[in-house]
């Protein structure tokens, strides 16, 4: 298994972090790393992400756990479970105002060691995602 992630502790309720994450159109204002998210976030729905790091390429991804202010994964598959991704967005109050936010992203199946080696180091773009995250909601409930 591969994966990347990032936490950040976020001075701001789940609910004002969930709105941002759930808000396709707006990645590109605070996520440094997205170029465009096409689609609607929602249980069950296809987005498309078009990313920094590989600009000619589009991620389809299927929301395919939704947990409204708590938890959610954007995963895809090759046939036959050959290479799988799954990225999970977690949301855990820490008090009043206070969220842990933790991203992870996991890539498994037969395919792994061949296409693995294609993958860079995201280790950076997984901070600057939970940092632009942090920076956007902090500014939405005033506490930046």
């Amino acid at each position: 298994m591969l994966s990347f992630s990032a936490k950040s502790t976020i001075n701001a309720k789940p609910e004002t972090i969930w709105a941002i994450l759930t808000d396709a159109p707006k990645y590109p204002e605070w996520d440094p790393g997205m170029i465009k998210l096409d689609g609607t976030i929602a249980a069950g729905n296809k987005i498309t992400a078009y990313t920094k790091i590989s600009p000619n390429r589009a991620f389809p991804v299927t929301v395919s756990e939704f947990v409204p202010n708590q938890k959610m994964v954007w995963s895809s598959a090759m046939p036959l479970g050959l290479f799988k991704g799954a990225r999970t967005f977690t949301l855990t109050p820490k008090g009043e105002g206070v969220t842990q936010f933790d991203v992870r992203e996991e890539f498994s199946g037969l395919l792994l060691p061949l296409i693995g080696r294609t993958i860079p180091d995201l280790s950076q773009n997984f901070q600057d995602f939970a940092d632009g995250l942090k920076a956007e909601a902090e500014k939405r409930d005033g506490t930046a």
